[in-house]
């Protein structure tokens, strides 16, 4: 029997259609071709997609299930989101829902490089939580963004990101902005004791990217900033690859295209996300707190023997809200602010990136001796 992996989608339609329209995904998610023009029986027994369950949820909406053949992914990232929701992302009847992958798709890629433990290990933040900010807004020069980047890592923050937004603009061309910012978090580092990470962000093409990571790591950087579905799954995998000594903090955008962001980070954990951020709950998305929790544990649980991926919720927190992410999500997390720090005047910057280092530290030590 050939392997095979189980998909889940919401589908809405009414009970008489459900049985065809279930059907109809599997055919398009595999052969995406009428079956009578198909002859060859191994392609029809082992290649098209089965569908294995209909369950119906009430008011139109079913959970179908459906296997669908392993060998047509590979160990190809790109070909697993086609082979999961290409054609059938443009039905507006139907949302990805979930995926059971068998355990040599998931050898194949291999998940985070360095994950929890590493990135732990890389700031030296045993038994707590992770602290993040970003470097914005867009328009900003070299130079500023590096004084920005110095006033954070006076205050002992863990990581510091680009804004997914930085790119190579003519305003603050990647080149320059990595030197100045690398510079100024070697230098606050120096002065604070604390291994601050500075995490570039990467853009353009496969040779771009390359180009940039060689660049940080002159620079004596290991962790870079990636948007996988902007630079695509496939050469996220690949750098994951090329490049074991970094690790990879992925950002979600253009992940909300009716696909279960529970689904997405895992997804990107198994591509080689160390770190995945995604939108928390009661900031300026729409995030429920369920689904932020399950998020989590997708990054967190068990998967195939993959390394764990930290949780780095973000958009629109505050350092007020602080006792209440880290109750909720425990101490295994990144707790990433941007706006809630960078509003403080430039002279209170390093000191409200304190109170934010001071406020989880405050929270999770104290748990250490706790039987």
């Amino acid at each position: 029997m050939t392997s095979r992996l189980t998909v889940v989608y919401g589908v809405r339609a009414s009970a008489s259609e459900i049985k065809a329209r279930a059907q109809a995904i599997a055919v398009e998610q595999s052969v995406e071709m009428p079956l009578s023009a198909i002859h060859d029986g191994s392609i029809l027994s082992d290649i098209v997609g089965q569908v294995r369950a209909i369950d119906d949820r009430g008011n139109g909406a079913f959970d179908v299930t459906i296997d669908l053949a392993a060998a047509t992914i590979g160990s190809d990232a790109g070909q697993l989101i086609n082979m999961l929701f290409g054609n059938t992302s443009l039905h507006d009847d139907v949302v990805l829902s979930s995926a059971i992958l068998p355990s040599e798709m998931l050898s194949a890629f291999g998940g985070p490089s360095h994950g929890l433990s590493g990135l732990r290990e890389r700031v030296g933040a045993k038994g707590r939580a992770m602290t993040c900010s970003a470097l914005k807004p867009q328009g900003l020069g070299a130079e500023d963004l590096g004084k920005l980047a110095f006033e954070l890592t006076m205050g002992g923050l863990d990581f510091i990101k680009d804004d997914h937004g930085l790119a190579d603009q003519s305003y603050s061309p990647f080149v320059d902005r990595v030197r100045v910012c690398a510079a100024a978090v070697r230098k606050a580092s120096e002065r604070t004791g604390h291994p601050t990470r500075y995490a570039p962000s990467l853009s353009g093409s496969y040779t771009d990217m390359e180009r940039q990571l060689g660049l940080a790591r002159e620079e004596g950087l290991d962790v870079a900033l990636i948007a996988p579905m902007l630079a695509g799954p496939s050469n996220f995998s690949a750098l994951r690859r090329n490049h074991p000594d970094f690790a990879f903090l992925a950002h979600p955008t253009m992940t909300g295209a009716r696909v279960s962001p529970v689904l997405f980070a895992q997804l990107f954990r198994l591509f080689g996300a160390d770190a995945s951020i995604f939108p928390n709950y009661g900031g300026r998305f729409g995030y429920s707190l369920l689904t932020c929790k399950a998020i989590a544990a997708g990054l967190l649980g068990s998967f195939g023997g993959l390394a764990a991926s930290v949780p780095a919720p973000a958009g629109g927190m505050s350092l007020d809200r602080t006792p209440e992410l880290l109750d909720c999500y425990g101490e295994d997390v990144m707790l990433l602010i941007g706006g809630g720090l960078l509003s403080a005047p430039r002279e209170r910057l390093a000191a409200e990136a304190g109170r934010f280092v001071r406020a989880v530290a405050d929270h999770c030590y104290p748990r250490l001796s706790t039987p």
